[in-house]
């Protein structure tokens, strides 16, 4: 996915980021519309769920979606999510989470999107992002429709 954006450069993204509980999904369940969209994104971006699985259901909410799951240690959230936009290539990613532990994967993933769903977002986190949505689908939507990406980024 390759995207202009005036004033702000020139985005070249081959993979995606996610967290799951509080991203993707809502007390362990993927929020409607969720499924589809990263289908859709499938085609486009290589699809990364990084997560400590914290209801343990995270590989069955992910059945049939063409993603990769890592479960992360619980005590270093924030550090394992960081090294892996970096060991995959931070220049070419984008990100997306809400919680505490994701604020260093969006702050070094070429695009960082923070989504604010029923559980919140650190304000930490919001302000490691370039963009913050008001929920996940539209989150997805962004980069299903990459002019909305230039008409919030452009300066």
């Amino acid at each position: 996915m390759q995207v202009e954006i005036p004033g702000y450069g020139e985005l070249r993204l081959n993979y995606l980021i996610m967290d799951y509980n509080g991203t993707l999904a809502i007390d362990g369940k993927l929020v409607n519309g969720v499924r589809e969209a990263l289908i859709k994104l499938s085609e486009s971006l290589d699809l990364y769920v990084l997560t400590a699985d914290t209801f343990g259901i995270a590989r069955d909410g992910l059945e049939g979606i063409p993603c990769k799951l890592t479960i992360l240690p619980k005590d270093d959230q924030q550090g394992g999510k960081f090294r892996f936009v970096k060991k995959l290539g931070a220049g070419q990613t984008v990100s997306i989470g809400n919680g505490r532990n994701d604020q260093l994967m969006l702050k070094e993933s070429a695009l960082g999107i923070a989504v604010i769903l029923e559980e919140g977002a650190s304000v930490e986190t919001l302000r490691s992002a370039d963009v913050v949505c008001p929920s996940i689908v539209s989150a997805l939507e962004l980069l299903m429709n990459p002019l909305r990406l230039t008409a919030t980024l452009r300066s």
